[in-house]
């Protein structure tokens, strides 16, 4: 899709919301593209993804214009697109590799949730953030409500939500919604800088790291015991052990395959 744009930098595949004029918000028949690249993604041998907005943006959410919404006036089609909004959130969610949001801009409504969806997020000085769904008539989408309590905790996330304001970098930094904020002309590079880390570590246990994480908040600590005890007796097994193992000893960089 013109309005996709997917660049392959070595091992990391850089995707680009490219409607600057609408500040990169997502067309309401865009989402199974976006969900789609998504997935494609988690089947490529690629191991981190970029996801990020051209133009001075990240993303201002759906592109909601009157003409479109009279489009959508039964209950069933309102909730199929909704599905298709939801399935992107879980598609994001789902993937097995890092992701990172690089965020400049505006990244309000469903596109502070897609920020919110990566593993990592990294800002400029001038990104702005808001659920701003009650502004619009709308309650919170695109795992919004899931997301948000779970990186800035329920109060924070509530009054957010209630009100609809704009938090500019500084406090997003301060809350925990972003985890790094730097100047608007050093993103790529920061970001660049952040996936070349993330390459050094090993895939399979980024993988597993990365699951037992996400499923945190839904188990006990006798759970959290029993699942690492089963991915440490895994990477115990694998060849990236060996070679984690081995580069150390012999005080080298390690060459991971995955397996």
């Amino acid at each position: 899709m013109s309005w996709l744009i997917t660049e392959d930098r070595d091992q990391v595949r850089w995707l680009t919301i490219d409607r600057p004029e609408r500040k990169n918000a997502i067309p309401m028949d865009g989402w199974p593209v976006l969900r789609d690249a998504f997935l494609e993604f988690e089947e490529s041998p690629l191991r981190v993804l970029v996801l990020t907005g051209a133009g001075g943006d990240f993303c201002a959410g759906a592109d909601l214009d009157q003409q479109r919404i009279e489009e959508f006036q039964s209950v069933a089609d309102r909730h199929r697109r909704l599905k298709l909004v939801g399935s992107v959130a879980m598609a994001l969610h789902r993937l097995s590799k890092p992701t990172v949001a690089a965020v400049d801009g505006v990244a309000v409504g469903a596109g502070l949730n897609l920020a919110l969806g990566c593993d990592i997020v990294v800002a400029t000085e001038r990104a702005r953030f808001s659920e701003i769904f009650v502004r619009r008539g709308l309650a919170l989408d695109s795992g919004g409500s899931w997301l948000l309590p779970r990186i800035v905790g329920l109060q924070r996330a509530k009054e957010m939500s209630l009100t609809g304001r704009m938090v500019d970098a500084a406090e997003a930094a301060r809350i925990g919604l972003v985890t790094d904020v730097v100047a608007a002309d050093q993103l790529e590079a920061t970001v660049s800088e952040l996936t070349e880390r993330i390459l050094q570590g090993a895939p399979l246990a980024q993988m597993l790291s990365k699951q037992m994480l996400n499923g945190s908040f839904g188990s006990s600590l006798a759970d959290a015991l029993a699942w690492e005890g089963e991915a440490q007796t895994v990477m115990l097994g694998t060849e990236d052990f060996r070679e984690g193992l081995l580069s150390f000893l012999e005080k080298r960089d390690p060459e991971w395959r995955g397996r």
